[in-house]
């Protein structure tokens, strides 16, 4: 059985006062992600931490709890550690040509893996589903 990392806030005691995080972060294209942000906002407003658009890329990117990339295995997404390096959790994007869809302040905590995995799962089939209907 699964079971669920915390979702306390991005942070460390290595995370500088300039607001550095110490969080992973999952990048899905955009497709996808914007199906599982309506996935999890249904479940509840708080479901989804932070979410970084960047659009020349055609990603969004999901704050995670720190670790999480360790043991991410979800087909078409990519986890990647981040360990504070850049990463900023303020209202600046922390990447030029990105923007927050969901900023830091308005979704305060990170987004659990475990109920980001499911969502993930639920969008991939939503989108096969539709495309099939073409």
């Amino acid at each position: 059985m699964e079971s669920s990392q915390s979702n306390d806030p991005c942070t460390s005691s290595s995370a500088s006062a300039a607001g550095e995080a110490a969080c992973d972060l999952v990048t899905v294209p955009t497709r996808q992600g914007l199906e599982a942000v309506d996935i999890l906002r249904r479940e509840a407003a708080d479901a989804v931490g932070p979410v970084l658009h960047d659009d020349g890329c055609g990603t969004l990117g999901f704050l995670v709890p720190a670790g999480t990339a360790a043991g991410w295995d979800v087909p078409g997404s990519t986890c990647t550690e981040t360990n504070g390096r850049g990463l900023r959790l303020n209202p600046e994007p922390p990447v030029e040509g990105s923007d927050w869809l969901l900023p830091p302040g308005e979704a305060d905590l990170a987004t659990d893996p475990v109920v980001l995995r499911r969502a993930l799962g639920e969008a991939a089939r939503l989108i096969e589903a539709a495309d099939s209907c073409r």
